[in-house]
């Protein structure tokens, strides 16, 4: 392939290929989050617990954590373009049948399968872009390619609820299909198919020891609060099969060879770092997300196209800061984008720990927006730093795996503040209960003895509820905290961080010449 006088792949249709490879991960990004607004009227169409309609959202990242790794071995093997266009093909027709289902094993199942075929997506269609942008273009490539996954997750709740209020539940799926068939018709026109590796074969036993151990692990943090965690013996045994799974996991990795993940990848400090720094920051924005619908519509009493509304400027703030970090990346050292990007969100974090139903709506916007313009500071140069040392061979490997830490991460951070919010609820409850007494002073106000008289079935109800949601706000505010010391305690990863002496070399291979 030739290039040009500034060493630019002279690469024919790259629009068009960034075009539609963009449009194959926002498809997959909206999926995270556009369910999550539906969930109460997916739950009355198809006879579900609160419990059980979780399964909905659960099914789909677990599928999609456990199916991201095997993408690079399914590209070598049998071709990246092929394998591109079976995920997109495979997500839509998913997507159509979770649209179509009558049952929640119908629903949780599709959406098994919507994470099958969506989790190929994300990887491959970055080292499409890695591929087809020289090292000097690719901070913008990746802040083209971090737009469409971050703000994805944003959007999902705005759209999700706008067509779960004007049309049915059932288009939060619909919508995947002529997103699907346009990304579909691009990559079959303009990206040519990449070099089969007859030989590569995929380790069965080291992935599927890190499925069984991903996929226990979600159950046990899922299930663990609703079943008292280690009183459950379903949580004992999940906690089991996950740690036995995963030490084989390892044990193989480093004594076999030709294994489903190269340890040789982590020798490369950059990328081992760079797992490290995506794992956290997975926890601490999509964590953030799914906490803050349920606090604008059940505390604050937001209706949901209005919450999604006040969410969206997070994204607008990732999206702004994005592209101009795009442009920094290569004239600022990364290691000070990176720090800025933690800094910028542990203060978004530290803002929320002060936040109480009565927040106003500017508050909440222009927060959302700091802490998106932190996330921007982050992905882009955290994304190019991470690969920069990385041999293109071992690119689409690494790919996988980086996206792998991502999903779990997510998957990770929300179970975890989920169960967390759970626990400390029933934790401050009892604390605040504690000082609620007949002699307390407060009650010597007539109108206070009145509404909340502990004396009678109405005032005690009263008193309950008033303490509940004052143990909630409380809860609430521990979850931010965490997030918020998370943040900082990734900032000491900056200095292990080293800028590449000089830039791994594309393979352009996967693109029309």
């Amino acid at each position: 392939m030739s290039t040009t006088g500034t060493g630019t792949p002279a690469v024919a249709n790259r629009g068009a290929i960034t075009a539609c490879v963009i449009l194959a991960v926002i498809m997959q990004a909206l999926d995270t989050t556009i369910a999550n607004v539906a969930l109460p009227y997916i739950q009355g169409s198809v006879s579900a617990s609160a419990d059980q309609i979780n399964w909905v959202l659960t099914s789909y990242i677990v599928a999609a954590a456990v199916m991201t790794p095997p993408s690079g071995y399914l590209a070598n093997r049998f071709g990246r373009k092929r394998i591109l266009l079976v995920a997109i093909t495979g997500f839509v027709v998913a997507s159509v049948l979770c649209g179509f289902a009558q049952s929640l094993p119908q629903i949780v199942g599709f959406r098994l399968l919507q994470g099958l075929f969506g989790a190929a997506l994300v990887p491959l269609s970055q080292s499409i872009l890695l591929d087809i942008y020289s090292v000097e273009e690719r901070g913008s490539a990746m802040a083209l390619f971090g737009v469409s996954v971050m703000v994805g997750p944003v959007l999902g709740p705005v759209i999700g609820g706008w067509l779960t209020e004007n049309v049915s539940w059932r288009w939060v799926f619909y919508i995947n299909v002529p997103i699907g068939a346009l990304a579909f018709a691009g990559v079959s026109m303009f990206v040519q198919e990449t070099k089969l590796d007859l030989k590569a074969r995929l380790d069965w036993l080291g992935f599927g020891m890190l499925s069984i151990a991903i996929a226990s692990l979600q159950m046990f943090l899922d299930r663990g609060e609703q079943l008292n965690w280690f009183s459950s013996a379903e949580i004992i045994v999940e906690a089991l099969v996950c740690a036995s799974a995963f030490y084989i996991f390892i044990v193989h990795t480093f004594t076999a060879r030709d294994t489903f993940v190269n340890p040789r990848l982590f020798l490369d400090r950059n990328f081992a770092v760079g797992m490290v720094f995506i794992f956290i920051i997975g926890i601490t924005y999509l964590a953030s997300l799914a906490l803050m619908t349920p606090y604008l519509q059940t505390l604050m009493g937001y209706p949901v196209v209005t919450a999604g509304i006040v969410m969206g400027p997070r994204g607008l703030g990732t999206m702004a800061c994005m592209f101009l970090v795009g442009r920094l990346v290569g004239k600022v050292d990364t290691r000070w984008l990176l720090f800025a990007g933690l800094a910028i969100t542990a203060w978004a974090m530290y803002d929320m720990t002060g936040w109480t139903p009565d927040v106003s709506q500017w508050t909440i916007i222009s927060t959302g927006f700091i802490q998106g313009a932190g996330l921007g500071f982050l992905f882009v140069p955290l994304t190019t730093i991470t690969f920069a040392t990385l041999a293109p061979e071992r690119r689409a490997e690494g790919t996988g795996l980086y996206n792998l830490s991502r999903n779990v991460g997510s998957s990770v951070g929300i179970s975890v503040v989920t169960a967390l919010l759970t626990q400390n609820q029933k934790i401050n409850h009892a604390n605040i209960a504690d000082y609620v007494t007949p002699y307390n002073q407060a009650f010597s106000d007539p109108t206070i003895a009145q509404a909340l008289s502990p004396y009678t079935a109405a005032g005690r109800a009263a008193l309950d509820g008033l303490v509940t949601l004052q143990a909630t706000i409380i809860s609430y505010v521990d979850d931010f905290k965490l997030m918020m010391i998370l943040s900082l305690v990734a900032i000491p990863l900056v200095l292990l961080l080293r800028k590449p002496d000089s830039p791994a070399k594309a393979d352009h291979s996967a693109v029309m010449e």
